[in-house]
Formats: C-alpha cells, structure tokens, sequence
C-alpha cells in the first residue's frame, strides 16, 4: 500500500466520529466562530504592539501611547471573551458527543447474543466505555479545538510573518518544513502504542471485573495474594507500555520545541541584523518577533495535539470494533406477530453446537411437540441439553439446522422482544439488580402496581422475607443482591417471573437453591403459576417433576424416553436409575431398592 494511502488510513478511524458530530452543527458553527475570533484577536495584538513602538514610543507623544494602550486592552477584552465562549462551546460539544457515543455502543453490546460474550470479557467492554470514550473526549473537547485555534495561529502568523518580511518569512518557512518530518514519523509510533496501551489497560479491567465478582470462592480458597501478584502484574505491564508511549510523545515535544526554537532564534538574529542596517524598524521587528513566538507556538501545540489524535484514533478503532461486530442472531427483515392461541411449542429436527465447541453437539436432530397449557418436565444428565432448548426457544442462538415454532409460527419470523415478553424465565443463578425489592420484582413489568407486585411476592413465598426487610420493598438490595441468601434471591426471580405473566413459562432448577420448607411452599405457588399456561421445567431433583404432564429424559442431545414418573420407572433405564440415585437418599432403602429392581430388569 502506498505510504500516502496508509497514512489516510490511519486517520480514518477519526472520521467515524462525524455521526455523532452532524446532529450538533449549529453549535459547531458557534464555536468555530468564536474560535475565529479568538485567533483573530491573537493576531491583532502584534500589529497593535509595533504601532505602540514606532508611532508611540518614537513620537513620544503621550496621546498616542496611550491610545495604543487602550486598543491593546480592548483586543485582549475581545480575546478573553471569544476564548471563554469557545472553550464553553466546545466543552459541551465534547461531553455531548463523549455521552452519545458511550449510549450507541452500550445500545449495540445490549443487543448482542450470548455468543459474543463467550470471547469477549465484560471488563474489555466496560474499559472500552470508560477509558476510550475518556480519550475521544479529550480530543473532541479539547484537543480538537486547541488544534483548529493553533492550525489558524499557524496560518495566520505565516501570512503575517510573510507581510512584515518576505526575506526572513522565507527562511522560517523552509525551517518550519523539517519540524514536520518528526511530527509524522513519531506520531505513527505513538498511535501505535496508544492501541498497545488501551489495550493492556482493557485486560488489566477485565481480570478484575472477573475476580471482583468471584471474591467469595477467591477467598475460600485464600487466593488473594495470588490474584493481587496477577493484577499488579497486569497493571505493571499497562504502565510500561504506557510509558514507552510517553517517551516516544515527550521525544517528539523535544524535538519539535528544539527544531522550531532554532529557526526561530537564527532568523531573529537576522532580523536583528536588518534593523542594525537601517533595513526594518524596531516595530517591524517586533511585529516580527511576536509573529514568529506564535508561530511556532502553534506548530508546537499542533506537535501536542498530534499525538492525542493519533491515541483518539487508537481508541475510535477499538470502539468501532465493538460497533462493527454483528449478532448471529438478528431479526427479520420482515417479522409477523406471535399468535395467542395454536398448537404450542415444537422443535422440529433441531441440530445444533455451541460456537466455542463446533465438532460437539448440544443437540442433534431433536424434535418435540408440547402442548399448549402442557407442563413439561426435562430431565437428564449434565450435558444433556437441556438448558440449550431453552437457550434456543429465546433465541439467543440459532439451530444449525431445524426449526422452532410456537403456535405454528417460526420463532425467526417473529421479533426478539414480542418473543421474549411471551416467555417468562426463572434460571437456576437467579440475577438480582442492585436496587430495591420492588424494582427488581417489577423488571418484567415495570408499571405493575404495589399490590400486583405483593401478590407475586406471596405467590412465591417471598412475602414472609420482604416483610422482615429494614424497609420493606423499598429496601437496597446491593450489587448482584449480596445482602439476601441464595433461596431469597431465588424466590425473588420466581416473583419476578410471576409478576410477568407470560403464555410460556421456563423454569430452570428454579427451586436448587431452596431449604425442604420453602420449596415446597414455592413449588406450589410454581404449580399454581403453570396453570393455564405452557411449562417447560429443567429439574435435577426428581420429587419436583413427578407431577408434571409428561417427563422428557434427554441424553447427548437426544430424546431417550418421555412419559409419567411410575411409567419412566419401568420403560426408561437412565430414568429409573436418575430416580434411584435421590429416591433411595430421600425415602430410604425400600424405595432404592424397588428402583434398582426395575432399572436392574434392563441391564
């Protein structure tokens, strides 16, 4: 590729930015203008200066001294002015951008199937929220604006330099020409390592989102040093590529300053030369002087902001990632409402294998029919696939081949949020949000009234717990609902799945977590929930299934036997010894062994 062509690419990824950019142009507008005038009333103040030597000073007449004085005061109130508005302007303008930039990408991770949290750490995301957008927003209100200001300081003060004195104009220009070399050949560098920084950055936040929210078995296995040494680590990395970027960008300053204060001093000394010759005025000169301080001020700061485009640049590339990355699992292009009523839930021939494991099958050539209103009960080992159907009937994958239909419509031709708000879900690690009682009961259903929510809660034998509360339902909860136990934070999923009220319930060990008392109390109120509705329930523990419709033992990824509990006991030998296995721990001897009889029968 050329070289002209891959510098382009480079800065592509900074053109991105102009959508979010485009809706804010008026104030662009304003902001550019008031960055014209601030470079403007920069501009002025040399021409007023060699006015003040050579008709104040020279004359001697007061008058004029003081006149000069006046417009110096008067340019600097217009200076100060157009400066604060467009530092104003173009702060809102970065914290704006920074603010829509952060909800598109958000917007776009929450859309994103499971999939792409399997090789995607969260702490990767959140950093790439965080730090990048931090840096965008650094370039966008600040950087940006002190590089337009001193690219027109630039442009200006060459004009100006070139009207006070074409001949020593030349000389700064063509020792101007050499600071650029630099700037280009050290700010690709920097970009470079700015990627190679965020970078560590992100996987040093990683690695502690992981660990932070583990610190319970962290510490049960008394392995906080261990994972101290891994994040120091982790950081010690970050911070030295991070500093190897700091030396390549402070080089960079060094080099600038030194080569631009060199032209500067060899072409004053010039200068000073041609009023010693009678050729300039000590105004002129002066003029001079101040025209080239800013210029190369300007080329100077330009060097700075360089190197802050070039890490925006590294972070926009890695935002653009994450706004570039599509979900295997999109909508239709033209999506058809779910029915109310039909002939329920089938799989059809279902074939499919997780992504992070292509060459091993969650399920092969699965079919099953499920009746509406039918109360269905999935048992089998670990691994069976199980939880996969229910992945799939949410869509949060795609078969590789098969169909699933609910009432006689495919679940692709329908919309992911009519599907999913038909489909109430209590999982096996119940999530608590870290809010109140009543926020999380109401995350189905956001406008459900206090009474629909207490009902719920009763329905679930959570009433008794909430009443115990510091604040009832009112009370905080905590991150991830650390302050309630594992079977309160469950009977809180089962509320919450309760207060949905959905055509399709899925339960998944929905009652694991409960002591012997509260599961049969939830149980109950789960059989209650069922009623009138289609259930799909995910048990290990047998004694919770026994009265469901029908029983669906799975193994591999297949159907092995389906039926009621006493006909698996005869018909299914993996069932009966499923049932051997806890009936003989709960019920005691008699029970294993009329169990092991009938499973002994196959053998």
């Amino acid at each position: 590729m050329p070289d002209t062509a891959a510098r382009t690419l480079r800065v592509a990824p900074l053109f991105a930015l102009l959508p979010f950019l485009r809706p804010y142009a008026k104030r662009w507008a304003l902001a550019f203008l008031a960055l014209l005038t601030s470079a403007g009333a920069t501009l002025a103040l040399p021409v007023a200066f060699k006015y003040l030597i050579d008709r104040g000073f020279a004359s001697g007449d007061r008058t004029h001294i003081d006149r000069y004085f006046i417009a110096l005061f008067i340019v600097s109130l217009i200076l100060a002015a157009a400066t604060a508005l467009r530092f104003y302007w173009v702060s809102w303008l970065g914290e704006r951008v920074t603010a829509d930039l952060r909800r598109a990408v958000y917007d776009h991770v929450m859309r994103m199937s499971p999939q792409f949290f399997e090789t995607t750490q969260t702490g990767e995301v959140l950093s790439r929220l965080t730090t990048d957008t931090t840096l965008i927003q650094t370039v966008v209100g600040t950087s940006l604006s002190l590089g337009l200001r001193n690219v027109l300081l630039a442009v200006g003060g060459i004009a100006m330099l070139v009207t006070t004195s074409p001949v020593l104009s030349g000389y700064i220009i063509a020792t101007l020409v050499v600071v650029v070399a630099p700037i280009v050949i050290f700010g690709r560098r920097v970009r470079r390592l700015s990627r190679a920084s965020q970078d560590k950055i992100a996987n040093a936040s990683a690695l502690a989102g992981e660990v932070l929210n583990a610190m319970p078995t962290v510490q049960s296995y008394t392995q906080e040093t261990y994972e101290a040494k891994r994040f120091g680590s982790a950081v010690e990395l970050a911070f030295d590529t991070a500093l190897t970027r700091i030396r390549a960008r402070a080089s960079l300053t060094a080099v600038v300053i030194v080569f631009v204060f060199a032209a500067v001093v060899f072409v004053l000394w010039l200068g000073a030369q041609a009023v010693l010759a009678g050729q300039m005025t000590a105004g002129q000169l002066s003029q001079f002087i101040l025209y080239a301080v800013f210029t190369a001020g300007a080329v100077g700061a330009v060097a700075e902001v360089w190197g802050d485009l070039q890490r925006a640049a590294g972070a926009t590339e890695r935002l653009l990632q994450l706004l570039a990355a599509r979900s295997p699992v999109e909508e239709a292009g033209t999506t058809v409402p779910l029915p109310a009523h039909g002939d329920g839930i089938r799989f059809h021939d279902v074939s499919f294998s997780y992504p992070s494991r292509p060459g091993i099958a969650a399920l092969s050539g699965f079919s099953l029919d499920v009746r509406p209103g039918e109360h269905v009960a999935l048992v089998g080992p670990s691994g069976a696939g199980k939880t996969t159907l229910f992945q799939l009937l949410l869509r949060f994958y795609e078969p590789q081949s098969g169909d699933i239909l609910i009432n006689g419509v495919s679940t692709n031709q329908v919309s992911l949020a009519s599907l999913r708000k038909a489909i109430g879900v209590v999982l096996q690690e119940s999530v608590i949000f870290s809010g109140s009682v009543l926020d999380n009961i109401r995350y189905g259903m956001p406008d459900a009234t206090l009474a629909q929510v207490q009902r719920a809660a009763e329905m679930a034998a959570a009433a008794g717990f909430i009443a115990e509360l510091p604040q009832g339902y009112d009370t905080f909860l905590g991150e991830r609902g650390v302050r309630l136990s594992g079977g309160q934070r469950q009977r809180l999923a089962i509320a919450r799945a309760i207060l949905k009220n959905p055509p399709i319930l899925l339960l998944d060990e929905a009652t694991s977590a409960l002591d012997a008392a509260s599961e049969r109390l939830v149980q109950t109120a789960l059989d209650n929930a069922a009623l009138n509705r289609t259930t799909l329930v995910i048990a290990h523990r047998l004694a919770t299934v026994q009265q469901a419709d029908r029983i669906v033992v799975l193994d591999q990824g297949r159907i092995v036997a389906q039926g009621r509990h006493t006909e698996l006991l005869q018909s299914s030998p993996l069932y009966a010894q499923l049932a051997a296995l806890q009936f003989g721990e709960l019920h005691g001897k008699s029970v294993e062994r009329d169990v092991l009889r009938a499973h002994v029968g196959f053998q």
